[in-house]
């Protein structure tokens, strides 16, 4: 990921300070493939903020070391920090990295990339149409892609889609704890989860460690259904026609319009691009603050499974000190 947001650096036409990678080998690979001076070349961050003082820092390690390097950048004068997600391993990380970065006036931005990606634009569009009603529920179906590797991502599409921030979390996690591909280090919760808000808008995403394969989103409404595919590119709508949209929800068989459409699916640098983009021009990037709220949901998530799977308020007790075996 971090060679990727060199691309994305390059991309944007940006001036290169430095990279800094633990592995010497990691480093050896981006050296080679971006053809970046030795001088400018690091093992360790500080020995970078020694040497430079970047105006935008990038962090893409792994969850454990977000914070000391979101926060060592931002008291070394950084003034836009791009932390990848998850934003921490603990709510505490999340409120350090944000008050640091405050009251340094660094801007901090987690790269939670949904609201600039064309399958999410599009989907928000459709539901806000008369035609389908609003939305009602958000179904995500896919294979074991963990809570916090890509179930975050989802926490924060959801709260992009409604306008809402999450209410009420509610968790089942799978007994089966697949090893993680980022090391024996890391552990990733599959499992099911279910997110509502104040007006009553569900979130449901099923991704047990019994499944291996496929990636798809349903969205709800009084009158239609849309189901995108987001490995295939597709998206399917099924709207009820005008003269039967006044009918109860009970009668969910009445004759439809139905569309099939497709969108260009996206690598993880276009959207990375989009958020640094928006971050630089202060366009509305994904704030530490929505990060935050990504954090909370999983937090709220475990808390959940561990009390016999009952519903956990965001605006509650939650753990605040506690770290996850998060990558």
């Amino acid at each position: 990921m971090g060679r990727r947001h060199l691309q994305v650096a390059r991309d944007l036409g940006l001036e290169l300070s430095g990279v800094c990678d633990q592995s010497a080998e990691s480093l050896e690979t981006a050296r080679q493939e971006f053809a970046i001076p030795s001088e400018r070349s690091f093992t360790q961050p500080s020995d970078l903020l020694a040497h430079e003082t970047p105006e935008c820092v990038i962090v893409a390690t792994t969850a454990p070391t977000h914070c000391d390097f979101t926060c060592m950048a931002a008291e070394a004068g950084a003034k836009y920090i791009l932390c990848e997600k998850p934003m921490g391993v603990s709510l505490a990380e999340c409120d350090r990295m944000i008050s640091v970065c405050k009251q340094n006036d660094a801007k901090l931005a987690v790269n939670h990339q949904m609201r600039f990606m064309e399958q999410y634009v599009k989907a928000k569009q459709f539901i806000q149409n008369e035609a389908f009603g609003g939305l009602s529920s958000v179904t995500v179906v896919a294979g074991n892609m963990g809570m916090a590797m890509n179930g975050t991502h989802y926490f924060e599409m959801f709260r992009f889609m409604t306008d809402e921030s999450p209410e009420t979390v509610t968790a089942w996690f799978s007994n089966v704890d697949v090893p993680n591909p980022r090391g024996p280090q890391f552990h990733d919760r599959a499992g099911a989860v279910r997110l509502t808000t104040a007006s009553g808008k569900r979130f449901y995403m099923e991704i047990g460690s019994d499944q291996g394969h496929g990636l798809k989103v349903i969205y709800a409404g009084p009158n239609g259904v849309m189901v995108v595919d987001e490995l295939s590119g597709t998206i399917e709508t099924n709207i009820r026609e005008p003269q039967y949209r006044d009918l109860p929800t009970t009668r969910y068989g009445m004759p439809s319009i139905n569309e099939m459409s497709n969108f260009t699916t996206a690598d993880a640098v276009g959207p990375s691009r989009s958020v640094l983009e928006a971050l630089l021009k202060d366009q509305h990037p994904p704030s530490g603050e929505d990060g935050r709220l990504a954090i909370a949901a999983l937090v709220a998530a475990y808390v959940s499974n561990e009390n016999g799977n009952i519903p956990i308020k965001l605006n509650g007790k939650l753990p605040i000190e506690r770290a996850f075996p998060l990558a």
